[in-house]
């Protein structure tokens, strides 16, 4: 019922609460609140039951798909597309070598290398600290 509502809020309420209604009658008002609660409870659970024992074996039959629209709360379509896609593969590309690290492990992507640039670029060294990174004119 309050899957949304953090214990933050449940704070900020609690203050807020004590604000307004003061500390003589903030006791009685979470107790009715409490009471309410169980009433509504009550009354959902004396329903559902209710209509379980008119429907019947129905019952049962109209909930199913309730549920698997209730399934569909957690539904992420990037997750499903990948898995659609690749199988279920975490690593389609092989990016992955065989210790599980990063990297690249003699596999290509199927992209060939454009004419003039070699195979493996060298990679600059890193800056050192206060050290202005260098500036590229045509970039800017």
């Amino acid at each position: 019922m309050f899957e949304s509502v953090g214990w933050g809020e449940i704070l900020i309420i609690i203050v807020a609460g004590l604000f307004i209604l003061g500390p003589e009658r903030l006791p009685e008002a979470a107790a009715w609140m409490a009471k309410s609660v169980r009433k509504v409870r009550e009354f959902a659970t004396g329903a559902k039951t209710q209509l379980r024992e008119e429907m019947g074996p129905e019952f049962d039959q109209l909930r199913k798909p309730l549920e698997d629209l209730r399934g569909l709360r957690n539904f992420d379509p990037k997750r499903v597309v990948t898995q659609h896609l690749f199988d279920g593969d975490s690593d389609p590309l092989g990016l992955k070598d065989v210790n599980g690290t990063n990297g690249s492990n003699g596999a290509t992507n199927g992209a060939s290398k454009p004419n003039g640039y070699p195979a493996t670029a060298a990679q600059p060294d890193p800056l050192k600290p206060g050290e202005r990174p260098p500036v590229d004119p045509d970039a800017t």
